[in-house]
C-alpha cells in the first residue's frame, strides 16, 4: 500500500459515482422488495405460501453465495490488474436482465411458472452479489485516507437513503404512468402486467446507469504491496478474519444494526394500519426518518472527527435507545413514534457509515498482518451477516405477531395482544438490541488496532 496515494484526494465526481450507484441499487431493491411478492401472487397467481417460499429460498441462496463469490474474487484478478472494479461493468447487464425477467409473464403452466420464477430469482441474487463486491470494496481500494473513506461512505449512505425514499414513493406513480392501476381504489392484478414490465425496464436502465457511473468515475488505487499471488484457501481466509478482533466486533455491530433496521421498517406498516388506522400514515413517518437520515449522512464527518470512531459508533446505538424511551412509555403518541423513527434515521445512518469505514480499515489490518488483501471477502461477509440479521428479525417478528394473535383478516379490529406486540417490536426489542450494539461499539477500538498493526508492519518492513 503506497503512502503516496494519500496525496491524491478523491474528487467530487468519484464520490457522486459511489452515490449514484447506491441510489440506483436501492431504488431497484425497494421495487423488488415491495412488488415482487405481489407480482407473483396477484399477476401470476402463484399461491402465497409458494411465492413466499421462493423469496425465502432466494434469500438463503443469497446468503450462501456471498462467501463463495467473495472467495472467488479474492483469488481472481482482471487483465488490467484490478480485482473488483470491473465487476461493476461485467455484471451490470446480467443483473438488469434478471430484473426485467422477474416481472415478466411468460404464460407458462403453474409448475413451470414456479420453476422459472425460482431460477430467475436465484440469478438475480447471484448477479447482485457480484455487483456488491465493487460497491462495498471500492471504498477501501479507492484510497487509504481515512477521511476520504468516511466521505465516500457518507455519499454512499446519502445515495442509499435517497434511493430508498424514491423507491418508497415513486413506483406506484410510475406504474400508473405506464397505464397500470386504473381506477381510484385499484389493486394490482393480471391487467397490470404490462405496466409492471415497463417499470422493470426502467429499473434495468437505472441499474446499468448506476453501474456504469460507478465504473467510469472510480479508480482502484490501493493494491497489495506484497507480490505474493499464491491462491488463498477458503478456510484460510476465515482464519485470517477471525484473528482480527475488530472484524468480529464489527460483524456483531452489523448484526444488531440489521435487526434494528429490519424491525423498524417492517413493523411501522403494522403500526400505521392497526394503531393509527391507515396504512398511508406510515408514509409521513418514513419521510421523517429519511429526512433525518439525509441530514445525518451530511454531518457525520464532523461528528466522527470530534468524537472519534468508537464513541461515534456508540452514540449511534445510544441515540436509538434514548429516542425509544418516550415511545415505550406511551406508544400511542404520534410525537413519540416520529421521535422513534428519527432516532433510527440518525442511529442507523451513522452506524452504516461507521461499519463501512471499519470494513476499509479491516482490509488494511489483514494486509498488515498477513501481506494479503481480501477486500471482497470482507465485503461479502458483511453482506452475509446483514442478510442473516434481516432473516432473523423478520422470522422472529412473524412468530411473535402470530402468537400474539394478529390476523390480517380482522382488519383494524386486532386483539389487544397484537397491538401490544407491535408496540414491543417498535420499542423494547430494538432498545435492547441497541444497548447490545453499543457494547460492541465500545469494545471495538478499531482505530487503535489499525495504528498498532500499521506500526508493527512498518517496523517489520524497515
Amino acid at each position: 500500500m503506497s503512502e503516496a496515494i494519500k496525496n491524491a484526494k478523491i474528487k467530487l465526481s468519484e464520490k457522486l459515482g459511489f452515490m449514484f450507484f447506491s441510489t440506483s441499487t436501492n431504488i431497484i431493491f425497494n421495487f423488488k422488495s415491495a412488488y415482487y411478492l405481489l407480482f407473483l401472487t396477484n399477476v401470476l397467481y402463484v399461491p402465497v405460501l409458494t411465492a413466499s417460499t421462493i423469496l425465502t429460498l432466494g434469500t438463503i441462496w443469497d446468503a450462501v453465495n456471498d462467501p463463495l463469490i467473495g472467495f472467488w474474487s479474492v483469488n481472481h484478478k482482471f487483465k488490467n490488474g484490478e480485482k473488483v472494479r470491473p465487476l461493476a461493468l461485467w455484471f451490470a447487464l446480467p443483473w438488469a436482465i434478471t430484473i426485467v425477467l422477474m416481472f415478466s409473464n411468460f404464460n407458462l403452466s403453474s409448475a413451470l411458472t414456479i420453476a422459472a420464477c425460482l431460477i430467475i430469482y436465484f440469478f438475480f441474487e447471484a448477479f447482485y452479489t457480484f455487483l456488491a463486491i465493487p460497491y462495498n470494496s471500492m471504498g477501501a481500494l479507492a484510497t487509504n485516507d481515512d477521511a476520504d473513506r468516511r466521505s465516500i461512505n457518507s455519499f454512499r449512505s446519502l445515495g442509499g437513503t435517497l434511493g430508498s425514499g424514491i423507491g418508497a414513493v415513486a413506483v406506484l406513480p410510475i406504474v400508473k404512468l405506464f397505464g397500470g392501476l386504473k381506477g381510484e381504489n385499484a389493486i394490482i392484478g393480471p391487467t397490470d402486467a404490462p405496466a409492471l414490465f415497463k417499470t422493470a425496464l426502467l429499473m434495468a436502465v437505472l441499474c446499468i446507469a448506476g453501474c456504469l457511473a460507478h465504473y467510469f468515475t472510480t479508480k482502484e488505487r490501493v493494491h497489495q504491496e506484497s507480490d505474493n499471488e499464491e491462491k488463498i484457501g477458503f478456510l484460510e481466509t476465515f482464519k485470517m478474519l477471525f484473528a482480527i478482533k475488530p472484524w468480529v466486533l464489527n460483524m456483531m455491530y452489523i448484526l444488531c444494526y440489521g435487526i434494528d433496521t429490519a424491525i423498524m421498517l417492517d413493523s411501522i406498516n403494522y403500526y400505521a394500519a392497526y394503531i393509527l388506522g391507515a396504512s398511508s400514515k406510515a408514509t409521513p413517518i418514513m419521510a421523517g426518518y429519511l429526512v433525518v437520515a439525509i441530514i445525518s449522512a451530511l454531518t457525520i464527518g464532523k461528528i466522527d472527527k470530534k468524537l472519534g470512531r468508537t464513541k461515534t459508533m456508540a452514540l449511534a446505538a445510544l441515540v436509538q435507545v434514548v429516542t425509544k424511551i418516550p415511545f415505550i412509555i406511551n406508544p400511542f403518541s404520534i410525537v413519540n413514534i416520529y421521535l422513534n423513527a428519527a432516532g433510527v434515521g440518525f442511529g442507523g445512518t451513522v452506524a452504516f457509515i461507521m461499519f463501512n469505514t471499519n470494513r476499509n480499515n479491516i482490509t488494511d489490518i489483514v494486509e498488515f498482518k498477513y501481506g494479503r488483501r481480501i477486500d471482497s471477502m470482507v465485503a461479502t461477509c458483511d453482506n452475509l451477516i446483514s442478510k442473516t440479521a434481516e432473516a432473523l428479525a423478520v422470522q422472529a417478528m412473524g412468530i411473535f405477531l402470530a402468537k400474539a394473535g394478529m390476523d390480517a383478516a380482522l382488519g383494524a379490529s386486532q386483539p389487544q395482544s397484537a397491538i401490544s406486540a407491535i408496540c414491543i417490536l417498535l420499542g423494547w426489542v430494538p432498545a435492547v438490541v441497541s444497548l447490545v450494539m453499543a457494547v460492541f461499539a465500545i469494545k471495538n477500538d478499531i482505530v487503535g488496532d489499525y495504528n498498532k498493526a500499521k506500526e508493527a508492519y512498518n517496523n517489520l518492513k524497515n
